[in-house]
């Protein structure tokens, strides 16, 4: 009987490693890729096969496949207005022209944006946005504690429904606590329709843990908004924080963009079509910035920031600067970054002395020695943590949203941006830049290979997990 069992794993065994190494030479672009999972497959049997149908099977067809539909007759018009593009420079309207092809949306013009630094800024000012709610109220969120902000939000959000307003709250299923989920019983309770972002219990569904919606977002009446990074909790909107972050309130045109986004997340995860005119507002000229809404994310939108950002530090001309608490972009924008500062371009990166996670700690570490000889200059910001994703260029294009400058968020996570033209704003945003640059204190990258070699060690192996951190 023992024997007949191990002949068994065995035919298993080979079965599955064949099939993985199928899929695998079929499916995977980076062929180192495909020759790690192989080898995995078949070096470690059945486990390997597991972590390969767990983690390396590309859902992300099934996804778009299965988000198509979403984009249905009876919506608004997806551009409204759309402008003459922004007066900008050459290159960087090339920026601009990159960021139309790969989403499909033109640029708005006539938005106002405001940049909001603190997190006790972006509270005060997206409460009462929903004590100001007429309509609908639309919310989006990676993180929703059920803490002290976490309860103000929740309770105004079940006033403005019990006033008659319609709203939404859609919260990730894991960020949000995927065991307990505190905030979304929390609602429910208080009678606020809520629906966590893929969250199963089936086993085999449960490959989509490693699927995020981090997005940020706020749409009151159709026509307010608020995106950037914070999420809801106490550590970065109560005073002190433990954690700072940006966000941005916009008005104008492009809000059109982040209800869109919001529509196919919700239509995805309920089924529920947002189509009714309290979501679809007719939306006026506000101000004077240019802006569009990037989405991204492992569906129809795979890449399309990736592209934006690496358009971006080619066609720079003076200054790339980026802010993100996790530095590690994959190799094509390594190598975009170091020829950007071949072609004699500032580049300036903003970067958390230490993070809130401390394999990424090490993985960031091992990242930046690798590319010591890149000649940017990197600054360690100090604690409280910074959570901020800003990135400005030629100082006229800036961008801000939920994105980090990590393999995850450019592939595993959906997430949302505002790209913006404009001098004025970039000024301001550069100024925020400013201040955390004063703040911090410049790394010398050359040092980083006389550390210990045991910690060199450590951080190489963690930088090995980099597609996941």
């Amino acid at each position: 009987m023992n024997d007949l069992l191990w002949i068994l794993l065995g035919i298993a065994h080979v079965a599955a490693a064949a099939k993985v190494t199928g899929h695998a030479l079929l499916t995977k672009e980076d062929s180192r890729g495909a020759v790690a999972w192989i080898g995995i497959a078949w070096l470690s049997p059945l486990i390997g096969s597991a972590l390969y149908g767990a983690f390396g099977i590309n859902r992300i067809a099934r996804k778009a496949g299965q988000l198509s539909y979403l984009y249905r007759p009876g919506r608004p018009a997806p551009e409204p207005g759309a402008g003459p593009e922004p007066e900008v420079p050459v290159n960087v309207g090339w920026i601009a022209e990159v960021g139309r092809r790969v989403t499909g949306r033109r640029l708005t013009a006539g938005n106002a944006v405001q940049p909001l630094a603190t997190g006790d800024a972006a509270a005060h000012a997206m409460l009462e946005a929903i004590g100001q709610a007429r309509e609908s109220v639309a919310l989006a969120s990676y993180i929703f504690q059920d803490d002290r902000t976490g309860r103000a939000f929740a309770n105004a959000l079940a006033a403005a429904q019990d006033r008659g307003v319609s709203v939404r709250v859609l919260i990730d299923g894991v960020g949000g606590g995927y065991l307990s989920y505190p905030m979304v019983k929390r609602l429910r309770r208080m009678g606020v329709p809520v629906a966590s972002f893929l969250h199963f219990w089936l086993p085999w569904r449960m490959s989509f843990l490693n699927l995020r919606n981090h997005k940020k977002l706020l749409i009151v009446d159709g026509r307010r908004a608020f995106t950037g990074g914070m999420n809801i909790a106490d550590d970065t909107m109560a005073e002190p924080p433990q954690i700072r972050d940006t966000h941005a309130a916009l008005t104008g045109p492009a809000v059109r963009h982040l209800m869109e986004s919001f529509a196919d997340d919700w239509s995805f995860t309920t089924g529920e079509i947002l189509s009714d005119d309290r979501w679809w507002p007719e939306l006026p000229l506000a101000g004077r910035v240019a802006a569009r809404g990037i989405t991204s994310g492992p569906d129809e939108d795979m890449g399309s920031l990736e592209t934006l950002l690496g358009t971006a530090l080619v066609e720079a001309r003076r200054r790339i600067r980026i802010v993100t608490p996790y530095f590690l972009p994959d190799r094509h924008l390594q190598m975009a970054l170091s020829v950007a500062v071949l072609r004699r371009v500032e580049v300036e990166i903003v970067i958390p002395e230490h993070t809130n996670k401390r394999l990424v700690d090490w993985a960031v570490r091992a990242n930046l020695g690798m590319l010591a000889g890149a000649s940017y200059t990197v600054f360690l910001a100090p604690e409280p943590f910074d959570h901020s994703k800003l990135m400005t260029v030629d100082g006229a294009l800036c961008l801000i949203g939920s994105s980090n400058w990590d393999v995850r968020s450019h592939r595993l996570n959906f997430e949302l941006d505002l790209e913006t033209y404009d001098t004025e704003l970039t000024a301001e945003v550069d100024r925020l830049i400013d201040d955390k640059i004063a703040a911090a204190r410049r790394l010398d990258t050359s040092r980083l290979a006389d550390r210990p070699k045991w910690q060199q060690l450590r951080d190489a192996g963690a930088r090995l997990f980099l597609p996941y951190l």
